[in-house]
């Protein structure tokens, strides 16, 4: 393992142009607290440089001529789970955004950068990367992992899973948070269905202009006999490919539908589909509690406003006695407007909970976004708030990498017990 200088943050350059590499490297050589590890010219040798140098931060080009920048934030990623890469690319194309945010990347910037902007940009991922770093599993849970893989013959077909968006206080943009969330997270490698259990008023229909057939009671009321013909017959497509279980039309049907056939109908789910997205009401009810029970991340959001601090305080409160794994929990603060005067910094201070991602204040697009039914991640992608939530969609595709090799299976709490009380 390479000596660590504490204070330093510790960057790899990747650029199959000797000259660029040069250039970004002199861009960053007045830094007093930055430290040049590494540079590398293909995606294997990054991979290999990666590992032996373990940086912060990867600066990645994504043109290169054995293996494309997005492969290799994946692969690095794979090695290097507390690394950041920040993708520096010629191409503006939003679908190159998206693959390298899906990959794990943590921004993107064009070329050639500004010195300013890369400076400021790896300043702020670095934050995170110390993060993670302290995450990582030890030698001790590795080899335990890895026994445990071995005793059982080793790794069986992987369960899909459950995101949660959750917040204690209406009106923070939870729906507008999972519809986008699960429509950046479907694709045909990774499918995924989004569930609206705010089972009296949900309106992930509304947000997606989809007219509701058939609801989380029709699936609901079958709980004990869910078969491919029921998940056919009850979920409901959207036009970006992505499964929608909807809430029920009607209040008064929400009563018929109970706590454990929710979370027999999201345990099913999770079998059949790489990611379940799950929006809920702010009520922490049964229906509530049995989401939870079965959910692999949960994304808390908040605004930065008084009440929904407080709200979020008695949040993680309520979290910790019912022993949520607190490194489960993402927590997003919305709506970020400079001129609240209240900074994430500030939040994270007051809560004593790490702030995990800020979506900015934009009224006009979202408003417009959810008027029209048609998701952020549909149409813009280039500029916040949706370059935001791509960059959420990273996070939180590592903190479940990081989650997955942390926790072996055969370690997982039995959570059902803890929630049903």
């Amino acid at each position: 393992m390479p000596d660590i200088v504490e204070g330093k943050i510790r960057i790899l350059i990747v650029d199959d142009i000797a000259e660029t590499r040069e250039n970004i490297r002199k861009l960053l050589q007045f830094e007093a607290d930055f430290e040049v590890v590494g540079a590398a010219r293909t995606g294997d040798e990054a991979l290999q440089v990666a590992i032996e140098t373990q940086p912060d931060v990867v600066l990645m080009d994504i043109n290169m001529p054995d293996m494309d920048g997005i492969t290799a934030t994946e692969a690095i990623l794979e090695s290097v789970q507390f690394a950041q890469i920040v993708i520096l690319s010629v191409q503006s194309d939003a679908d190159y955004m998206r693959r390298a945010m899906l990959a794990g990347a943590r921004d993107f910037i064009a070329k050639p950068p500004s010195g300013d902007e890369l400076v400021a940009t790896i300043r702020r991922v670095a934050v995170r990367a110390k993060t993670e770093r302290e995450r990582r599993p030890t030698a001790a849970q590795v080899a335990a992992a890895n026994t445990a893989a071995e005793r059982l013959g080793g790794p069986s077909r992987p369960e899909g899973r459950a995101i949660t968006v959750y917040s204690a206080k209406g009106g923070v943009g939870v729906t507008m948070l999972a519809t986008n969330l699960a429509i950046g997270l479907n694709t045909s490698e990774t499918p995924a269905v989004l569930v609206d259990t705010s089972l009296q008023f949900g309106d992930v229909a509304v947000f997606l202009n989809l007219q509701i057939k058939n609801s989380m009671a029709d699936m609901a009321s079958r709980a004990d006999e869910l078969d491919g013909d029921v998940m056919e017959e009850v979920l409901m497509s959207h036009d970006s490919g992505l499964k929608i279980l909807a809430a029920p039309q009607r209040p008064e049907i929400a009563d018929e539908v109970k706590a454990d056939q929710v979370r027999k109908v999201l345990l099913y789910l999770k079998r059949h589909f790489a990611y379940v997205v799950i929006d809920t009401s702010s009520t922490l009810d049964d229906v509530t509690l049995a989401v939870l029970d079965v959910t692999d991340m949960l994304v808390a959001v908040a605004t930065p406003e008084i009440p929904a601090i407080k709200d979020a305080r008695s949040l993680f409160e309520t979290l910790s006695q019912l022993e949520f794994p607190r490194n489960n929990v993402f927590f997003v603060l919305n709506k970020m407007d400079k001129r609240s005067g209240i900074t994430a910094e500030a939040v994270a201070e007051n809560l004593k909970h790490a702030v995990d991602g800020e979506i900015p204040y934009d009224e006009r697009t979202i408003t417009a976004s959810i008027n029209r039914g048609v998701p952020l991640l549909m149409t813009d992608k280039t500029r916040p708030p949706g370059k935001n939530i791509l960059e959420l969609l990273g996070a939180i595709k590592q903190r479940l990498v990081l989650q997955a090799r942390e926790e072996p299976e055969e370690d997982k709490p039995e959570r059902s017990k803890l929630f049903n009380r």
